[in-house]
């Protein structure tokens, strides 16, 4: 087994290494991996574990075939006061989770519904099966979206699918979130891991340094006007060459040769 499979312990997630990935899967199957605050702090523990090591290039995160997380527990949730929601901040963990530096792909099955599909859109990319479905359900039990949903959702897809999903909570199948947006590929159910191993395997061979500057520049475009956007990309595009693996790279593809990048 690789380090982070040896070192990481959980009850509510399953955590393996391929090369340079790693793969975290959401392990409450009796529960359709309803997201629990043991599982949301289990997931972040195995995240930081995963930019401390420099052998993992990428991560993706999965759960079972009839659910990727079916939404958060409303078992946890139910007996919750104002007091108590505010007080314990519960949601943070959702934020916490955006705020780690590898690049998180979402491969999803079946269910993403509520927090399940928050999860999905914190990820940098979401790769579906054609038996996903996505939903924001949060309307039938007298609430709303908390955990990113009336907002990544919006900047996904626009502000009428978003109102759409949002105040009638119905669901969408893999190929409308696609076609929305949403998702970034759709594969075939029995194609979803080696498909978007192929992806991560891809994104991790490549030099840390750069991709992280991918990351961030992407996501500071979904919160900044575009001039400062422009900006950082601009700022981070010069930085690429103090690295050695731009130095690499660009003498690999002159000498006709695959780069050797070092991830420094």
């Amino acid at each position: 087994m690789n380090g982070i499979e040896t070192e990481t312990k959980c009850e509510t997630l399953l955590v393996a290494q391929e090369g340079g990935v790693a793969v975290i899967t959401l392990n409450r199957p009796d529960a359709m991996n309803a997201l629990n605050a043991k599982l949301l702090s289990e997931l972040n523990t195995v995240l930081d574990k995963c930019d401390a090591d420099p052998e993992i290039g990428c991560v993706v995160l999965t759960g079972g075939e009839k659910a990727f997380a079916a939404g958060a527990d409303i078992k946890e949730m139910k007996d919750k006061s104002f007091a108590d929601a505010f007080n314990t901040d519960f949601i943070a963990p959702y934020d916490a989770i955006a705020s780690h530096k590898k690049p998180l792909i979402a491969a999803v099955s079946g269910f993403a519904l509520g927090g399940g599909m928050e999860l999905a859109m914190i990820c940098d990319m979401i790769i579906a099966a054609d038996s996903a479905q996505f939903g924001q359900p949060e309307i039938q039990l007298g609430i709303m979206p908390g955990a990113g949903g009336t907002q990544r959702l919006t900047r996904a897809v626009g502000k009428a699918k978003a109102m759409d999903l949002c105040l009638t909570g119905r669901r969408i199948d893999a190929e409308e979130a696609e076609r929305s947006g949403l998702v970034a590929r759709v594969v075939p159910q029995t194609a979803l891991m080696e498909e978007t191993m192929k992806i991560a395997s891809k994104i991790a061979s490549f030099s840390q340094p750069a991709v992280a500057m991918i990351k961030k520049s992407i996501n500071t475009s979904m919160a900044t006007p575009l001039p400062e956007g422009i900006r950082q990309e601009r700022h981070l595009f010069y930085s690429t060459f103090a690295t050695e693996d731009q130095k690499e790279g660009m003498a690999a593809f002159t000498e006709k040769r695959k780069p050797d990048f070092k991830d420094r």
